[in-house]
Parts: structure tokens; C-alpha cells; sequence
């Protein structure tokens, strides 16, 4: 009891760092730590969503109890955040699959969404011309990086992938041993050699298809949308 007091003592502290680390614990304490979880989450639905709030949303999915589920139905209907698209495209099933975790389909569907944003002739050909980047809405990017972002725990995202590409002084090849995309020189083979779970390294996820160069890449990352906003 005392035990799980404190636990809940370190959840309401304002270090993100100890909400992260505490988290995990309190799911292992069952029932209750759950319910601790919710009253946590409800108490900050109007707030700026953060990492530990990501990761206590999807301790409750994952857990899939009718307590959780109903409270997740009632008080986040639409996840941590409601995607936001100036093209209409639902990015809801995105976010969807990082709050199971599920990285690998997530990131699937991330190529494909943004084919999607692209438009029609983009989806034919299932992949995107570098100057279709260049077009796509802020808003959009920002939606699909802030949902890599918060379901990762900071690990995944572009604007992760970004920084990673700055502090390597904008090279590609530097960049691609950071991320895990090349190992002493060789391509990653796709997928059974990418890592998809939290263990990856930073900027793992998610991918682009480098094969066909950094033109793609390269127009995502020199997107105005990082200059716009603090992601």
C-alpha cells in the first residue's frame, strides 16, 4: 500500500522523467495501479499532451480490461490527440497502431498516408516524388510526427531523424549508421533486420525508402514545418 502511494506521489510530480519510469509500475501493480493511471490522465484532458501521457495511454490500451476500455472510449474517443490534416486525411488508424506499439505496421501505414496526402498519382505508384513533399500541408507533418513522437517515447520521427541529420552536419551516409539504416556499410535489409520496438536506435523509425536517394528525405527535412513549430 505504502508502496503504491508513492508511485502515485512520483506520477503527479512535475518530471516527465519520473511520470515515464513510474508508469510501467504502477500497471504492475494491477487493478488499482490502472485506475491510479486514469484519474492521472483524466486530470490532465485539457493539458498539453506530453511523452508520459502517450505511454499511460497506451499502458491502459494494451491492458484491455472493460475499465480501460470504456474510460478511453468516454475520455480520449480520439486517442491523446485529435490528428489534424488540411487534406482530410485520417490518420486516426496511425495512431491507432503506435499506441499498440505496433511499429511496424504503423510505419506501413505512414508511407502509405503519406502517398495519400500526395495524392492520386502518388498512391498509384506508392511512392513520392520529392516535389510532392515540398506541397504537403505543415499541419499534416506535424500530425505524423508528433504521433511517432509521443508513442515513442521521443525515440521515433522526423523531427527526431532531423536532428540526428543536423548534428552529422546534413550528411547521409553519417546519418544512416546513426539510425541503424546501414550497418558497416551495407543496407538494413527490409524488414526482418530493422528493429521495430523501443530497443531500435533513436530515429529508427519512421522509414523512407533511401534506395531511391535522399531527394525525398532531404525535402521532408528542409520542410517549413520545423521552422513553423517547436517539434
Amino acid at each position: 500500500m505504502e508502496e503504491k502511494y508513492e508511485l502515485e506521489t512520483q506520477l503527479r510530480s512535475p518530471s516527465e522523467k519520473n511520470q515515464l519510469q513510474v508508469i510501467p509500475k504502477l500497471v504492475a501493480t494491477g487493478e488499482t495501479g490502472l485506475e491510479a493511471l486514469m484519474e492521472w490522465m483524466d486530470s490532465r484532458r485539457d493539458r498539453q499532451p506530453n511523452l508520459a501521457l502517450a505511454k499511460a495511454y497506451q499502458a491502459l490500451y494494451r491492458a484491455d480490461t472493460p475499465k480501460t476500455r470504456e474510460f478511453l472510449q468516454t475520455r480520449f474517443p480520439d486517442g491523446i490527440i485529435t490528428p489534424n490534416s488540411q487534406r482530410d486525411v485520417d490518420y486516426q488508424s496511425v495512431q491507432e497502431l503506435l499506441a499498440k506499439q505496433d511499429f511496424k505496421s504503423a510505419d506501413t501505414l505512414t508511407r502509405q498516408k503519406l502517398c495519400e496526402l500526395a495524392g492520386t498519382a502518388a498512391q498509384q505508384r506508392g511512392w513520392l516524388y520529392f516535389s510532392e513533399v515540398d506541397n504537403f500541408p505543415a499541419s499534416d507533418l506535424e500530425t505524423i510526427n508528433r504521433l511517432w513522437l509521443l508513442y515513442s517515447e521521443g525515440k521515433f520521427g522526423f523531427s527526431v531523424q532531423r536532428k540526428i541529420w543536423l548534428s552529422v552536419g546534413k550528411d547521409f551516409d553519417r546519418l544512416w549508421q546513426r539510425i541503424g539504416w546501414k550497418t558497416s556499410g551495407n543496407w538494413t535489409r527490409y524488414p526482418q533486420e530493422f528493429t521495430w520496438d523501443l530497443s531500435a536506435p533513436e530515429g529508427h523509425l519512421p522509414l523512407s525508402n533511401q534506395l531511391r536517394g535522399v531527394r525525398v528525405i532531404a525535402s521532408i527535412f528542409s520542410h517549413p514545418v520545423w521552422t513553423q513549430t517547436s517539434v
